[in-house]
Order: structure tokens, then sequence, then C-alpha cells
């Protein structure tokens, strides 16, 4: 499959922006984004900010085009919201991408069970937003691939193999392999449910149109560089920290860097898998070297390393010793309902098999977190108060 043309849906955010900026550098291939900037907002909305000052949109794709100039292909980047079915229909119409990245849905379990308005909100932008990509792939790009983030979290924690592939026996019964049952999903909150009715509408259009997709179960993502968002300030990519759009890894970075202690939820033994960002950008290189067949619907379990929130805690107050700050944990009761210790075994081979080789481990990368959220320690503290949860699940 020949790759001219790459669409990265959820341009603007953590991943879709430094995502957008290494398919154009390192592949010269022509990229072009879609977002509808409203990441920006909701953050603001719960009274925090990126704790990285990053730049506008028309900034950061200006400065890219003329940081690289011959070097790379130009990046565009649409504003558009992936609810407007019509506004879709002409974008893929008029672009024909060779490869879709599915970057843009709503990613916070907190916000999803904030109150019934925010769960339908969740439920709207991201299982019609993507009903909208699949209608108009159908209809203007069918060879298209397209590449969409799910989540380890649609599985929650069954304490037995999470596999990749297809269910093969059922109470010591063979399926029939032509049946193709998905390993059993069973999401924690709305928004991981938003992901499992997404997983099942991309597999019946796979199955009933022919369309091809590459379903990403990915880790926790964690970091603050990539190589081209350090090639100028204004590239930077964002960095949440509150209790709604940041991860417990960012969470903590930023609570050691204030003197806050690091708050655990409950008896901290949650456990899931987790990956840098720069690895995450060459595991979505190697799927996109590596597409499925027309009518082929996979999964891909992609995470580096299994930890636990304790684990993560003791290793933030580790790296903030080595740079002189002190740190120590606190333990708070668990906002969630969750296991808080159970068994993580997961099955992940699919992107070996397509040459993906690790390059960095969570121990290092902590360090250089709190190195590049140091100077931005004033703006860290101007939102401290958000890291602390608002909503719970009871």
């Amino acid at each position: 499959m020949n790759v001219n043309k790459v669409m990265v849906l959820g341009a603007d955010g953590y991943l879709g922006w430094p995502l957008m900026m290494h398919l154009a550098k390192k592949y010269g291939r022509e990229v072009v984004g879609v977002d509808d900037l409203s990441r920006r907002k909701r953050v603001m909305d719960r009274g925090s900010d990126s704790g990285l000052s990053i730049s506008s949109p028309h900034e950061r794709v200006e400065t890219f085009n003329r940081e690289l100039e011959d070097k790379a292909v130009p990046i565009r980047m649409v504003i558009m919201d992936l609810r407007n079915t019509q506004q879709v229909d002409e974008l893929l119409r008029e672009e024909k991408p060779d490869v879709i990245v599915h970057f843009g849905e709503i990613p916070s379990a907190p916000y999803s069970m904030r109150s019934v308005y925010t769960a339908i909100e969740n439920h709207d932008v991201n299982v019609n937003g993507t009903l909208n990509v699949l209608w108009a792939m159908k209809k203007h790009c069918p060879e298209c691939h397209l590449i969409k983030l799910g989540t380890m979290g649609e599985y929650g924690t069954p304490g037995v193999t999470i596999s990749e592939d297809y269910v093969k026996s059922i109470n010591g019964e063979k399926v029939d392999p032509k049946a193709k049952m998905l390993f059993p999903r069973d999401a924690g909150s709305f928004y991981h449910q938003t992901k499992v009715h997404d997983t099942h509408n991309i597999r019946f259009a796979c199955k009933i149109w022919g369309l091809r997709s590459t379903d990403i179960m990915q880790g926790v993502v964690y970091g603050t560089r990539t190589e081209e968002t350090h090639l100028d300030e204004r590239l930077k990519t964002r960095f949440d920290f509150d209790s709604e759009w940041g991860t417990a890894v960012n969470r903590f970075v930023v609570q050691a860097i204030l003197g806050i202690p690091l708050t655990v939820y409950g008896e901290g033994g949650q456990t899931r898998g987790y990956l840098n960002i720069r690895d995450t950008m060459q595991c979505i290189c190697r799927i996109i070297d590596h597409p499925p067949k027309a009518g082929e619907y996979r999964t891909i379990n992609q995470f580096t390393q299994v930890k636990s929130i304790n684990e993560i805690a003791g290793i933030v107050v580790e790296q903030a010793q080595k740079l002189g700050i002190a740190a120590s944990i606190k333990r708070i009761s668990n906002p969630r309902i969750e296991a808080e210790r159970h068994r993580y075994p997961v099955q992940q081979h699919r992107l070996e098999d397509y040459g993906f080789k690790p390059s960095y481990k969570m121990e290092d990368v902590i360090k250089e977190m709190i190195e590049d959220l140091l100077p931005y320690k004033e703006i860290l503290e101007a939102h401290k108060d958000s890291v602390m949860p608002v909503t719970t699940w009871k």
C-alpha cells in the first residue's frame, strides 16, 4: 500500500501534534491535521492549563514549516468538529488520505463521569464523530487505512491473559475462527465505554464495507519531548496535569515539583501498560508501514512497560530526589470504582513482528520530565489546586 498522504485527527493534542511533525520530517509524507481545539477549552474550564506553554495552531504550523523549509513536506491544519457530518464528508472527498490516524476524541474518564451532560457529550464526540469518519471513508476513500486510538482500559482487569487475537475457545470449546470473537471488554467509565462502542462499530464497518483498520489498545503515554518538539519553543506539545485531563504520571511529577505529596488512590496496586511518547511515534510509523488487508480489522496492544501506581510514585520520588527535590507519598480515598490489586498479564506480539523496539524506560524519562517542567513552575503553581480529584464514580 503506497502512502503519500496521512490525515491526523486530533492534531492539536498531546499525541496528534508531535505525530504530524514526525511524519512530515522523517518520512516526507503530506500530513493534514484536523482538530476543533476543544481540549484547550475543556482544560481551562477545569481551572487548569497546559503545564508547558503551547502556541496557537497557526503559529505551530507556521513555525514548523519555516523551521524545516525544504527538509520536510509542509503540514496543514483544518479546524473542524468531527460531529459535523457534511464537513467530514467534504473533507474526505477533497483530501482522500491513504491513512487516517484517529486521535480526535475526548480522552478523560473523570470528565465522562462528572455528570449526565458530560457523559452524553463524551458519547456524542467519540462515537458519532467516528461514525462520520467511517461513512465518509466508505464513500470517498475505501482503501484508506484507519489507525484508531483505543485504550487498554477497554479490557478492564480480567485477571487472565489479555489477547491481541480473536478468542479461540469458550468454556473449553473451540470457537469457529470465522466467527472472529473479540476478547471480552469490561470498561471502567463512560469514556472507556465509548472506546468499546468504537471497537464494535469499526470492526462492523470492516466486515460489511471491506474497510481496513488497526485498533490500538494503547497504554498510558508519558513524556514531554520528541525530536521535533525540541526544534523550537513554539513546537512544544501540551502537558496536562489536573485530575480530569492529566495522567497519574503527570500529576505525580507536578506534585513533586510543587512540594505536594504524591496522591496515590487507594492501595495503589492498580496496574497498567505504559510507553513513552517517542516510542508512540515509532509504533504509529511501524503500523503505517504494515497495513492490514482490505476488510481486515486487527487489534494491537501497545505499551512497553507494565507498572503499578505504587511503582510509578516510587520512581517519581527517586528521580525527584536525584534533582535535589524532596518528594513524599500520601494515600487518599479512591474516587474511582476499580480493582486496586490485580494480575495484569497481556499478550503482545504484533508490534515486535513489525520491527518495533522500545527505546525509552520510565525511570529515565521521569527525570527528563521534571527537568523540562521546572522552568514552567509558575504555571504549575497557578493551577496546583486542579491536581486533586473532584469527580467520584459513586
